[in-house]
């Protein structure tokens, strides 16, 4: 754990809520996982419609279509699972049949709730012990290719979803992280709370560490699953790899 003296606690108002963000966080997919599923329930279902696709050709409109999504993340441009699916048709260029689209949409979801993703190390107690200190806890989360009714899912299966008083999702604030759009919406449905008394943890600097100090909030930034290299921005307040820690380290509890 990395803390920068004199930042995390000497913001004024005591600490009364937490966000955090979702993937690589609370929870993390195993490489290629989400990606695997999706590619083998179209072809099944496609297969069955009697629509079989090249396995190849699917998979190159696929990875189109998370392309894209992934330019319009970096550009702050909303790109949603019925987005992807456009692309996906236009890639596939005729190859399927309108009455097709369905079947991509639904395997989105299906994929989503089939892949392999579990929940961080430390994550169930440090939810205690925020919750035990009385702090609200919140989500902030950008949504891909896998929609926020899939992810509240994964949350409910790991027993998480009852920790939190509040979710901020990207595909229904319409608005990525580091919008202060996001994070403010995150705020009110905590509290209200003013920026001051929140802290917000997340694995990305450019979005998470970058979107919490745009609001006003304490950074955290965990690299327990993820070590983001990226030099595009500044370091946040707290750099921590294990979430059971980060009570102690945001100065909660004894």
């Amino acid at each position: 754990m990395m803390a920068r003296p004199g930042r995390a606690g000497s913001r004024g108002a005591p600490l009364s809520a937490v966000t955090f963000d979702f993937w690589n966080t609370l929870m993390w997919e195993e490489p290629g996982s989400l990606k695997a599923e999706r590619l083998g329930v179209w072809s099944d279902r496609l297969a069955a419609r009697g629509m079989p696709l090249d396995p190849g050709a699917l998979e190159r409109a696929h990875d189109a279509a998370h392309q894209s999504y992934v330019a319009a993340w970096k550009a702050g441009r909303q790109f949603v699972v019925d987005d992807a699916t456009a692309v996906i048709v236009e890639q596939l260029d005729g190859a399927l049949p309108a009455d097709a689209r369905p079947i991509l949409l639904e395997g989105f979801d299906d994929a989503g709730r089939r892949a392999a993703v579990y929940p961080s190390t430390g994550v169930a107690s440090c939810l205690r012990a925020l919750k035990d200190a009385g702090l609200r806890i919140g989500i902030i989360c950008d949504i891909g290719l896998t929609r926020s009714a899939v992810v509240r899912e994964l949350l409910d299966g790991a027993g998480l979803l009852p920790a939190f008083d509040h979710v901020s999702f990207s595909d229904e604030v319409g608005a990525y992280k580091p919008s202060e759009a996001i994070f403010n919406h995150a705020l009110g449905g905590v509290g209200p709370v003013e920026p001051a008394a929140a802290a917000h943890v997340g694995d990305r600097v450019r979005t998470d560490v970058g979107g919490a100090r745009r609001a006003g909030m304490r950074s955290v930034r965990y690299n327990g699953v993820y070590e983001d290299d990226a030099a595009d921005g500044p370091e946040a307040d707290i750099v921590i790899d294990d979430l059971a820690r980060l009570p102690a380290a945001l100065g909660i509890g004894g």
